[in-house]
């Protein structure tokens, strides 16, 4: 996957040479935002990383593989497993970036309603803010996941430059955070199985059918199954035709959108190349899917995310 050119095309107003604000607070997320990470550290956003355990051996915490490794895995019959980030783990991420100044921090959190993370980074927060009065840390839970989260914090980066305050920022978020549209299509309902999203019986019925699912996030931050359509780019094409849906009469109008995928950037292409010609929206990210989302809906996963009405 080309990030850095992505990073070119969305950052092309973006000075390098530029000063940071003195009055520029910290901007924070989650590895479960699946932002690239050239992006992530030319907009110097810091992420905590969630764990996944394959074969028993953890990653996240300083060792890490590939999605193309890791859905290569999967593919093999690797069942990974999945944990949320634990108050210790927060208390010290948000401790290491206590410094001279910039001691405001906001932190754009996986949804609770898939994770017990955001309880635990804003117990961590709390802690934080008694041992060390100087810091202050909002913590939001955006009740979004993968890149519909990153679209929050790329929204949250871009006000941070152009100088709003963490207070201004953080008000946005919590209004329109609603209104990030995720839908996605899965490849392999044995996953969706695995999960207790579909029975076996309807894993097996369904594969063997040419069923492709489709998944959208509600307002309570949780998976929902949303439709079923036969065959793959039939699916593929009613993301699109669910984001005209969303986006009409919708203002302003979507300044980016972002698709990730689980090792299938050929049909996360497909769907981009739609967008830019039923929409003439040239600033689209594409990235991988990562591990921790990745393990509860398998290789082959397309999510498309952008603004719209409502979810």
């Amino acid at each position: 996957m080309h990030t850095k050119r992505v990073c070119d095309i969305i950052n092309k107003e973006k000075n390098d040479g530029e000063k940071e604000d003195e009055n520029m607070f910290k901007l924070t997320t989650d590895s479960t935002a699946d932002l690239p990470e050239d992006y992530l550290e030319l907009n110097k956003i810091r992420c905590i990383n969630l764990s996944y355990i394959v074969d028993g051996r953890t990653y996240g915490q300083g060792l890490n593989i590939s999605s193309k490794a890791f859905f290569k895995m999967m593919r093999d019959g690797k069942m990974p497993t999945t944990s949320q980030i634990n108050p210790q783990e927060a208390k010290t991420f948000f401790e290491g970036l206590i410094g001279r100044q910039h001691n405001e921090i906001l932190h754009l959190c996986f949804s609770s309603g898939l994770s017990g993370s955001y309880n635990n980074t804003k117990m961590a927060a709390e802690e934080v803010m008694a041992e060390h009065p100087e810091c202050r840390i909002i913590v939001i839970d955006t009740l979004c996941a993968s890149m519909g989260e990153g679209l929050l914090v790329y929204k949250a980066a871009q006000m941070r430059d152009q100088g709003k305050s963490i207070d201004e920022v953080a008000e946005w978020i919590e209004t329109n955070k609603k209104n990030v549209v995720h839908i996605l299509t899965v490849d392999d309902l044995n996953h969706l199985h695995r999960g207790g999203r579909v029975s076996k019986a309807s894993a097996i019925l369904g594969t063997l059918a040419g069923i492709k699912p489709v998944i959208h996030v509600d307002n309570q931050g949780q998976l929902f199954n949303f439709d079923k359509i036969r065959g793959r780019k039939k699916a593929l094409t009613f993301l699109v035709d669910y984001m005209e849906q969303k986006t009409s009469g919708y203002s302003p109008k979507n300044d980016i959108v972002m698709i990730s995928h689980g090792d299938a950037l050929e049909d996360a292409t497909f769907v981009r190349n739609m967008i830019r010609e039923r929409f003439g929206i040239e600033n689209i990210m594409i990235n991988d899917l990562g591990p921790v989302i990745g393990a509860h809906t398998g290789p082959g996963m397309i999510a498309l995310f952008f603004m719209g009405m409502n979810r």
